[in-house]
């Protein structure tokens, strides 16, 4: 399993090894060992899987978690399909706040990416049919969770120029960066390490 941090601090790309034959292949898009790699994590304490499957086109996001009281970590992954995955950093005080990594994914390589508490989450599907496979610390609560406009000038996110975007009424209204700050709805970094550490040290893992 291959390990590589994105421009987003505590966000990472994993790329397992795929063993192909004449009947196919068998790959492991997450695998324990090679998830230890980041930060001391021993184990990502799955409390909920999630699929979506979208048409060409589909934008989903950014969303992001109120935190606290979210503590939501999620490891993601495109079994079917291709995506273009996006992590933004959302967390104030962050040493890469308002940066974005654009991570693609899908089958051919079974890139996954990993998304520490409190950045923001995108991805636009490029092809019909595309399953994107969530893996989350904690089981999702409507209640807490945030969206912000992936069209917001500030952020400059690498929407492909080549797509008509299909976008939920949600994500069409969502707020921007600016907005979002003046509510006051950003994580604190500080408070999304903490939450990490606890997170993962139930788990007997080192600090993060």
């Amino acid at each position: 399993m291959r390990v590589r941090e994105l421009a987003v601090a505590g966000a990472f790309e994993f790329v397992p090894p795929i063993f192909r034959d004449a009947r196919g292949q068998v790959v492991t898009p997450f695998h324990g060992e090679g998830f230890s790699r980041v930060g001391g994590h021993r184990a990502f304490p799955v409390a909920q899987t999630i699929h979506s499957v979208s048409r060409r086109g589909v934008v989903r996001g950014v969303h992001f978690t109120v935190t606290p009281p979210g503590r939501t970590a999620k490891y993601v992954f495109c079994p079917h399909g291709r995506v273009l995955d996006i992590v933004v950093d959302l967390r104030l005080g962050s040493p890469t706040f308002g940066r974005y990594d654009a991570v693609p994914l899908g089958p051919d390589d079974c890139r996954a990416v990993y998304l520490p508490v409190g950045v923001g989450h995108a991805f636009v599907a490029l092809r019909d049919g595309s399953v994107m496979s969530y893996l989350l610390s904690e089981c999702f609560t409507p209640e807490n969770e945030r969206e912000l406009s992936v069209f917001d000038p500030r952020l400059r996110l690498p929407i492909p120029s080549d797509i008509e975007p299909i976008l939920s009424e949600r994500d069409r209204k969502a707020p921007t960066l600016e907005q979002v700050m003046a509510a006051g709805e950003l994580p604190e970094y500080a408070d999304c390490l903490r939450i990490e550490a606890d997170i993962f040290g139930a788990y007997g893992n080192a600090a993060v």
